[in-house]
């Protein structure tokens, strides 16, 4: 499976579903199966039996959100509050130790306006 580009946090937009063009903080992210969990989006009704210990579980209608495919989503830029895809940038920087070596990181680059995410 390909790397997931999205991370835990990112303000997320549906593009593909039910819920096309909500918006939604990515709640977790499963890389094993390829799916987010998406704050107020795909939400569904779970129905609960009560527990067998004293009061611990009441029973009843819960209401909460399932996950949804990594390709139904699109991280929003922060700049223009629209969907973009992300690029990598890579970048050289100078080790802070004095050994000569440098270290290289990677930074997540809104493709929409060209902004770090």
């Amino acid at each position: 499976m390909a790397k997931m580009k999205i991370k835990k946090n990112d303000l997320v937009q549906v593009i593909a579903g039910k819920d096309k063009g909500l918006q939604g903080k990515v709640i977790a992210v499963h890389t094993e199966t390829g799916r987010v969990l998406v704050e107020g989006v795909n939400r569904i009704t779970k129905h609960t039996r009560a527990g067998g210990q004293r009061g611990v579980n009441t029973g009843g209608i819960q209401v909460q959100e399932a996950p949804i495919h990594i390709s139904n989503v699109m991280v929003v830029d922060a700049e223009t509050k629209k969907p973009t895809r992300i690029r990598t940038r890579v970048d050289s920087v100078e080790r802070g130790d004095g050994s000569g070596r440098d270290k290289t990181v990677r930074t997540r680059v809104a493709v929409r306006s060209g902004k770090d995410i």
